[in-house]
């Protein structure tokens, strides 16, 4: 696993946009030496100011946008359409006004949907789904995504890994169900950190005050199962992409010599 590396932007929008056009290298890259990319969205107010700063930058139509695929790092367990799923403000701040094949597009279940309202049976066959795109030369049974975003909680969660939880702890299965998650709402669905660690790169996102703790707690060398966001680590690069509130409680010898 890789070494956390820090940016520091100077506000919440300035790093949304530079987070943007680093997507957007990364897509491109990974399209021009393998023909296609992989990608895991997050939710939130960070995820979905990403997108939205995506969506309204020229360079986006240097994106194939028919040659990725996209996947999700959690989901609330409610009906489709709903305005609280991740997918539905996703699509909403960006993936409505791009031409993607919805074929690749790997929404998690939806509590109406094809396994009803069994939310184990839901992350079964998600967990199934990512099996079936995983190759041989993946790292076990799910793809290796080029990139794989995660917002931080105030509470250092991820995803829906929640610390001391169940999911947290999960060391088998990829994707799970969560009962009893601490922000609503309860029920979700989510990867697990052994699926997250299979991704080349995990992007962390927090902006604002009220993410300073949770990101000098994860930074800091807390254990994963109280930290969910200390144990978020990809195989070639752990990047944490901060504003200045949010990094305003790092120890100094972790700040980045250099901000943007």
């Amino acid at each position: 696993m890789s070494t956390p590396q820090l940016v520091v932007h100077r506000d919440k929008e300035l790093m949304a946009q530079a987070a943007a056009a680093r997507l957007i290298t990364k897509i491109v890259d990974a399209q021009a030496s393998r023909g296609y990319a992989s990608i895991v969205l997050t939710g939130g107010r960070n995820g979905n100011g990403l997108l939205a700063a995506l969506a309204g930058q020229p360079a986006r139509d240097a994106i194939d946008w028919g040659r990725l695929d996209l996947w999700w790092g959690d989901e609330r367990f409610l009906p489709e359409g709903d305005p609280e799923r991740n997918v539905t403000q996703a699509r909403e701040a960006l993936l409505d006004a791009v031409p993607l094949d919805p074929k690749r597009v790997h929404a998690m279940p939806a509590s109406d949907g094809l396994y009803g309202n069994d939310v184990e049976a839901a992350a079964a066959g998600y967990a199934e789904e990512l099996a079936r795109s995983a190759g041989p030369d993946n790292h076990g049974s799910v793809p290796t995504f080029d990139v794989l975003m995660l917002g931080v909680g105030p509470d250092t969660h991820v995803a829906s890994l929640f610390p001391e939880l169940p999911a947290v702890r999960e060391t088998e299965r990829t994707v799970v169900g969560v009962h009893g998650a601490p922000k609503p709402p309860p029920t979700r669905v989510t990867l697990t950190l052994p699926a997250i660690r299979s991704a080349r790169e995990v992007w962390l996102l927090a902006a604002g005050e009220d993410k300073a703790e949770a990101a000098a707690i994860a930074l800091s060398g807390a254990g994963e199962i109280q930290a969910p966001a200390a144990g978020a680590q990809g195989r070639s690069r752990t990047l944490w992409l901060l504003d200045a509130a949010a990094a305003s409680q790092l120890p100094r010898a972790l700040y980045p010599p250099a901000s943007a």
